[in-house]
C-alpha cells in the first residue's frame, strides 16, 4: 500500500517535470513552481488552464512513449536539496576533522566542490528516487483553476 502511495507520487512528480518542460518549450521562459501529490499535481504560475491541460497531456503521451528524460528536470527543488545537503556535508567533515589554520578554507573548499557534484547528483536522486517514469496505466482525468495563479491537474491509475 505504502509502495503504491510512493510510486504514485513519484509518477505524478515525473508528469509534472515533462507537463513544465512542454509548457516552457511552447511558451519560452517563465516563472513556475509544481508540487506532487497521490491525486496528481499542482502548477503555479501564470498559465492558461486549457494550456496547461494539453501541455500535460502532450506529456502523458511523451512519457508513456518512452520519452523518460522528462522526468528529470534540471530545475527541481530536488537539485537545491542535493547540492546543499553535499556542500553542508563536505564542510561539516572538514571542520570535525581537519586541524590547524587549514581548516576553514578546506571546508569552504570541500563545500565549493560539493556543490558543483550536486546538479548531476540531485539529477540521479531524481531518476532513481523521486520520479518515476513508467506511466502505462496513467491517465489525466482534468485540469482546474484552484484560485488564481494555482491549477491542478488531476490522474489516477487507471483500473484502480
Amino acid at each position: 500500500m505504502i509502495r503504491g502511495w510512493l510510486d504514485s507520487i513519484r509518477r505524478n512528480h515525473a508528469l509534472e517535470h515533462a507537463t513544465v518542460a512542454v509548457l516552457l518549450a511552447r511558451t519560452g521562459p517563465r516563472r513556475l513552481a509544481g508540487r506532487a501529490g497521490v491525486d496528481g499535481f499542482v502548477i503555479v504560475g501564470e498559465v492558461d488552464t486549457d494550456a496547461l491541460d494539453e501541455a500535460a497531456r502532450e506529456a502523458l503521451t511523451r512519457l508513456q512513449a518512452g520519452q523518460s528524460g522528462l522526468a528529470v528536470s534540471p530545475l527541481c527543488g530536488t537539485n537545491i536539496v542535493v547540492t546543499a545537503a553535499l556542500a553542508a556535508l563536505g564542510a561539516t567533515l572538514m571542520l570535525a576533522f581537519a586541524r590547524g589554520s587549514q581548516r576553514l578554507p578546506n571546508a569552504f573548499l570541500a563545500a565549493m566542490v560539493l556543490a558543483v557534484a550536486g546538479q548531476p547528483g540531485g539529477r540521479i536522486v531524481q531518476k532513481h528516487l523521486t520520479t518515476l517514469a513508467d506511466h502505462g496505466e496513467v491517465e489525466i482525468v482534468g485540469t482546474r483553476s484552484l484560485f488564481g495563479r494555482m491549477h491542478k491537474v488531476e490522474t489516477r491509475r487507471v483500473g484502480g
